[in-house]
């Protein structure tokens, strides 16, 4: 019987074996989806995905189940509920970007139709770019295309979504696939 290979980054944690396994590297075109990550990868900053795989449920119950209306509707009395909010992280800078982001996540589908439209217009053809990766050494932390959607979102007033969480999110959402060779899930 052969051995099941998967990415190192994952390790053994049950919790992020799942989340290797279903999620990371899958393309997700769902705005709901895209915006949960991009809350999660902005919490990220600064922080080990596991810390925030770990928080996951709390954030989805602080955050309207990741519904973008809600949350761009949150208001100071929100941002203090969740900064007494023990199942996220409690940083105000984040917290008060997560609200700023939801307003222009919403701007972003009323100019593109959706978020998904916009963030997988980027890539060439729209389609997902697979990365010849044969060690983790290999997975860049940035690339062009990340610094192309982190700068256009810098200048549309996004905040946590740096070229590096930009990476990230699009490894996350499957506009990349940096699975290794032989990974299970590439």
């Amino acid at each position: 019987m052969s051995e099941i290979v998967r990415c190192g980054w994952c390790g053994t944690d049950p919790l992020y074996v799942k989340y290797h396994d279903e999620e990371w590297g899958k393309p997700v075109y769902d705005d709901k989806t895209l915006f949960e990550f991009l809350i999660l990868e902005g919490a990220q900053a600064g922080l080990s995905w596991i810390t925030i795989l770990k928080r996951r449920e709390g954030y989805r119950q602080a955050f309207a189940n990741f519904d973008v209306e809600k949350v761009a509707a949150f208001t100071e009395a929100d941002v203090e509920r969740l900064m007494n909010d023990a199942g996220i992280i409690r940083n105000r800078l984040k917290v008060n970007a997560a609200i700023n982001n939801a307003k222009l996540f919403i701007g972003i589908q009323n100019e593109f139709g959706s978020f998904s439209d916009y963030m997988w217009g980027f890539l060439p053809d729209k389609k997902p770019i697979l990365n010849p990766v044969k060690s983790l050494g290999d997975v860049p932390p940035r690339t062009e295309i990340s610094d192309l959607i982190s700068k256009d979102m810098k200048k549309r007033g996004f905040k946590f979504f740096g070229t590096t969480i930009c990476y990230a999110h699009m490894q996350a959402t499957g506009m990349v696939n940096d699975h290794v060779e032989g990974c299970i899930s590439r």
